[in-house]
């Protein structure tokens, strides 16, 4: 309870020094109550962009909150665009922890020493994130690999910060007007979803493996590989990938890598994982994407650190093709029926005023370099005719949204005059020729052949088994009928015999009244 305590006096004193209240209290419209908060609290100065004091407070409180600025730039549907570019600036180049801990958790997750599991390895981490670190290692057999170990008591500082927030959220749900549509208790809540799956580490791994199955037979993309017999929710160990970080290209310059076809090949990659696979690297920031320079695999992307994946399904992926063929082609109207038809606009939504405001935010941007349009504010604007719509933001789509910015960052630093709609354009095009077309037929069908494969046989069977009980079924019906004939036929005759007895026996008893009568004398 103190620990909590004092928790919460440190996150109250960075509010303080940042001015966190006054941008609060801004949505307010009570200038009274905020100049009273000023007077209290003079010494601060907060001239600064409230949403650069945002981001240096969040760094300032610590790794678990520097992650939530993450995910909230992630969030352009509901935050100002002043604070989504600002946070999106968060790096997770936070301070190692200590490597004597770090020894211990290997010790710990994997049962022995890494002096004892490993031929070398190398007690400063090479990289420092906000869940966990990486480090240097050889095994045994000379292979070079990556060892990743979670950051100790991760866990409880977890829950102990996201009850907080979830007490904040609360609060301003209560105070702030504006918090129906900014929906901070949800926020929190996927947060701390989030949160939780990255403190698995195995899940990370997982996901590893699967985008690495996935481009098995690719020359685009290089997954390293799992070395499963070292792995575990807390340490995972993986094959060491040497390549050149995709934001120095001086170095790729120098290596003789053609930037052109990296920046192409890096839209190729992107929209075979989402449209082919519906599995997508969902965090890449240059942080976490090399290109090889091995004379092997030259050129190719490598991707990294795997905690965050989205995943579409299939009605996903046909919602979007649609919509990003209609966008390429300019048919606006299709985009307002799809919205429509999806459920994601209300059925009473006009579709020539849906098509009007999104044509009017769309069409500025073809046909122009990339260097000369920012994706993030169309998406942004898009947001706006959302909200103006009542249009559903979907959730499984906040990731691929979020995806499209890091592509985009990447596009404008490996190719300024890359343009990402013409590069698509066939792409998609070749995709949905795929789908509808007899190629896409025949891939459904050898899909699902092992399972007519041992539907088939049983046919036969399966057939005389319904005919067989559909037969029983008629004759079960036919002895009901006749049943029910023949008891309402007995019914009947039972009446009928009542009626006439009933009507006897009325007639004698009155022979015999009229009888005793004629004879009887006093």
């Amino acid at each position: 309870m103190i620990l909590k305590f004092l928790r919460l006096l440190k996150i109250f004193t960075v509010i303080v020094k940042y001015g966190l209240d006054e941008i609060a209290i801004s949505g307010l419209h009570v200038p009274r109550t905020a100049r009273v908060i000023n007077t209290v609290f003079f010494w601060r100065r907060i001239s600064s962009p409230r949403a650069i004091r945002l981001r240096l407070a969040l760094e300032e409180l610590g790794p678990i909150f520097v992650k939530f600025g993450q995910v909230l730039s992630t969030r352009p549907d509901l935050m100002p665009p002043d604070i989504v570019a600002e946070l999106s600036l968060l790096q997770d180049r936070v301070p190692p922890f200590d490597s004597d801990l770090a020894v211990a958790q290997i010790t710990r997750s994997l049962g022995a020493a890494p002096d004892m599991l490993f031929a070398s390895f190398e007690r400063t981490p090479i990289a420092s994130a906000s869940i966990a670190q990486v480090h240097f290692a050889t095994l045994k057999n000379g292979k070079e690999v990556a060892v990743k170990v979670l950051r100790p008591g991760m866990k409880s500082t977890i829950d102990e910060d996201i009850a907080l927030m979830q007490m904040a959220a609360g609060l301003i749900e209560k105070v702030w007007p504006d918090s129906r549509r900014l929906k901070p208790r949800e926020v929190v809540a996927e947060f701390d979803k989030y949160l939780h799956d990255e403190l698995d580490l195995m899940r990370e791994a997982a996901n590893a493996s699967q985008l690495r199955r996935n481009f098995a037979n690719s020359d685009l993309l290089l997954v390293p590989e799992m070395y499963w017999d070292y792995c575990s929710s807390s340490v995972i160990v993986m094959e060491r990938m040497n390549g050149i970080p995709i934001s120095q290209t001086d170095r790729l310059v120098a290596a003789g890598v053609d930037l052109k076809k990296l920046s192409s090949d890096g839209v190729e990659i992107f929209f075979t994982q989402v449209f082919r696979d519906g599995f997508f690297h969902a965090d890449m920031h240059p942080g976490n994407i090399l290109v090889s320079v091995d004379p092997a695999t030259f050129g190719r992307y490598i991707a990294l650190d795997f905690g965050i994946v989205g995943t579409l399904n299939d009605f996903d992926k046909d919602y979007l093709s649609q919509n990003f063929l209609a966008f390429f082609r300019r048919d606006y109207k299709r985009v307002a029926e799809a919205h429509i038809e999806s459920g994601w606009a209300p059925r009473e939504t006009r579709v020539d005023e849906l098509e009007a405001a999104v044509r009017a935010t769309c069409e500025p941007i073809f046909d122009r370099p990339l260097k000369d349009i920012s994706f993030g504010q169309v998406l942004l604007r898009l947001f706006q005719t959302s909200r103006r719509f009542n249009v559903e933001v979907q959730p499984q789509l906040v990731l691929l949204q979020k995806t499209m910015l890091n592509i985009e960052g990447l596009g404008r630093q490996l190719d300024p005059d890359l343009d990402l709609w013409k590069t698509a354009k066939p792409y998609l095009e070749r995709w949905m020729a795929e789908q509808v077309g007899w190629r896409g037929l025949a891939e459904r069908l050898k899909a699902e052949a092992p399972r007519f494969a041992q539907i088939f046989p049983q046919l036969p069977r399966l057939m005389h088994q319904v005919l067989h009980k559909r037969a029983y079924s008629d004759l079960d019906m036919g002895d009901l009928m006749a049943k029910m004939v023949h008891e309402q036929r007995r019914a009947t005759r039972l009446l009928i015999f009542l009626a006439c007895a009933t009507g006897v026996l009325a007639v004698l008893v009155g022979g015999m009244f009229v009888s005793g009568h004629l004879h009887w004398t006093p």
